[in-house]
């Protein structure tokens, strides 16, 4: 009889819970979104996505959920349409206390801007991903000349993750050309010289070398000395001067 008893007991306290949970849902799920809180994730290191352009989107596949009953907002679905965008690499949607809704962004960071012979305009991300170019700019490097995504994407990936970690050399590289043989040359934003690179390989120690000869010869001697600084072969630094010194 007392096993009976709480037996009974037992399934009158699990049948009220699913009750309470029950109404619990559908009182929650039938109310509407009251916000919808959209946060860019890097925004200080590019620009390229914003929260209004999020929200954009959104309302151009009929996904922005301000309004909507909340049963009615699928995160999947908004997670799935921003993800396609070229410019986002991750999103994370989810419905929170307060009848809200949390959109996080995560934007693909580009390391180099092409800007390419053949009349190609986009952005390269440390993944070697294509990022067409529509409108906004990132502070990173150009490259210009006889380059293909393909080359970009082998041969490039490797020096722009260099530059996106290391603050002086962002500071001081502007432009990077691809000539017709394929060899890099850079065009630096304080003083004249062209910097020949040579064959795309060997990046870190040929920077390490160009960073020396920054540091220790050229605040000595002058940034106009030189018209062309080579550290295409081994170690060494080679400075030719300008016929105006």
């Amino acid at each position: 009889m007392r096993t009976v008893l709480k037996l009974l007991l037992l399934l009158g306290i699990t049948g009220y819970l699913i009750f309470v949970v029950i109404k619990f849902s559908t009182h929650q799920d039938a109310s509407q979104c009251k916000s919808v809180n959209i946060v860019i994730a890097d925004s200080a290191q590019a620009t390229l996505i914003t929260a209004a352009d999020v929200e954009q989107m959104l309302r151009k596949h009929s996904l922005y959920p301000l309004g909507w009953s909340m049963k009615d907002i699928s995160p999947l679905k908004i997670e799935q349409k921003l993800n396609a965008d070229p410019f986002i690499e991750h999103t994370l949607c989810v419905k929170t206390p307060g009848q809200n809704v949390q959109v996080v962004v995560k934007q693909r960071l580009p390391l180099l801007r092409i800007l390419s012979e053949n009349g190609d305009d986009y952005y390269l991300d440390n993944k070697g991903i294509r990022m067409e170019a529509r409108g906004y700019e990132a502070d990173v490097a150009v490259v210009t000349g006889h380059v293909d995504h393909r080359f970009a994407k082998v041969h490039l990936v490797e020096l722009g993750r260099i530059l996106h970690n290391d603050p002086f050399w962002q500071a001081q590289i502007q432009q990077i050309n691809v000539t017709p043989h394929h060899d890099i040359d850079m065009v630096m934003r304080v003083g004249d010289p062209i910097v020949h690179f040579g064959a795309p390989e060997n990046f870190a120690r040929k920077l390490r070398n160009l960073r020396a000869f920054y540091e220790k010869v050229l605040p000595q001697v002058g940034w106009h000395r030189y018209k062309e600084i080579s550290v295409a072969y081994g170690n060494q630094v080679i400075g030719i001067k300008s016929s105006q010194k």
